[in-house]
C-alpha cells in the first residue's frame, strides 16, 4: 500500500503548501503575539507534514495511522487558532483557510481508512 517516500503523497505536499500561508498570514500578527499565537500556528502548520513524513518511515501500517492521526490533531487545533485569531482581531476572515484545512483532514482520513483496511 505504502508509496517508497512520503514525497510520493498528495497529503504531504497539500501539507507542506500551507506552511508559508500560514507564516506569511501570521507576519501581519502584532508583535506581542510572537511567542504565543503566531508560535502556535506555526508550530501545528508544521507538525502536520512533519508528522505525515516520519509516520511514513515508521515500519508499520498501524504506526503510520498513529502520525496521520496527529496530522488530524494538529489540523484542529489550526482551525481553532484561527478561529480565535479572527476573534482577536488578527484577521479579518479565516474561511478559506478553514476550507483547506478541511479539505486535508478528509484527504489523511482517506488514507487512514485505506491504512486500516490493509492491516
Amino acid at each position: 500500500m505504502r508509496k517508497s517516500d512520503f514525497r510520493d503523497l498528495q497529503i504531504w505536499h497539500k501539507s507542506k503548501a500551507l506552511c508559508p500561508v500560514l507564516y506569511k498570514l501570521t507576519k501581519s500578527f502584532p508583535d506581542e503575539e510572537k511567542f504565543g499565537v503566531v508560535s502556535q500556528i506555526r508550530r501545528a502548520a508544521l507538525s502536520v507534514s512533519l508528522n505525515i513524513a516520519e509516520g511514513h518511515g515508521r515500519s508499520s501500517n498501524a504506526d503510520f495511522v498513529r502520525f496521520l492521526y496527529m496530522s488530524l490533531g494538529s489540523i484542529r487545533e489550526l482551525e481553532a487558532l484561527l478561529e480565535i485569531s479572527v476573534e482577536l482581531d488578527f484577521i479579518s476572515d479565516c474561511s478559506e483557510y478553514i476550507g483547506r484545512l478541511q479539505e486535508l483532514a478528509k484527504m489523511i482520513t482517506s488514507l487512514i481508512n485505506r491504512l486500516k483496511a490493509d492491516s
